[in-house]
């Protein structure tokens, strides 16, 4: 893989982030560290994970490791609702930084990693796509159990303006 395919896989990154954070948001307040199906993680637990993921695994990738991130989860989960959220949104930047500053080198590489052999850097952002859809679709059905309808899963113009498409420009 290579620094254009990575980031034209991160552009729709950015657009289904944009729906990810009005689920976030549709999650009522009272219901964010409930078990809404038994056995399974918070819907808080889900977004910290989600965070957690996006930003370990972004920012990994470009220095060429990716770190255990199971304590930051729980220290997140802690967090007050509100400075959870500022937390989450915070998480977006710092991966977005990273994947957007990434150099030729850094997509081209390997990265270790706590999971198993080393990964292409292609294949770590794929990662982050995979399991931000994985979870979210938890997310969707959470809304459901609390009787809130999700937000339409191709609804990019009605997200925050820095997630909805971009108009192509002329060369």
């Amino acid at each position: 893989m290579n620094k254009q395919y990575i980031q034209t896989l991160w552009e729709e990154m950015r657009l289904v982030y944009g729906i990810s954070t009005r689920i976030y948001q549709a999650v009522p307040k009272d219901k964010f560290d409930s078990h809404p199906i038994a056995g399974m993680r918070t819907p808080k637990e889900i977004i910290a994970h989600m965070t957690c993921t996006l930003t370990a695994v972004a920012t990994g990738t470009v220095k060429g490791q990716i770190d255990d991130y199971s304590a930051a989860e729980k220290e997140a989960v802690a967090k007050s609702y509100d400075d959870f959220m500022k937390w989450v949104g915070e998480g977006w930047k710092v991966a977005d930084d990273a994947v957007r500053g990434m150099t030729d080198a850094q997509a081209a590489g390997m990265v270790k990693n706590p999971w198993t052999t080393d990964f292409p850097a292609g294949a770590c952002i794929q990662i982050i796509f995979d399991e931000h859809l994985h979870h979210r679709g938890q997310l969707f059905a959470y809304l459901r159990c609390f009787g809130v309808e999700p937000p339409f899963m191709w609804d990019f113009e009605n997200s925050a303006k820095e997630f909805q498409p971009r108009q192509h420009q002329p060369a």
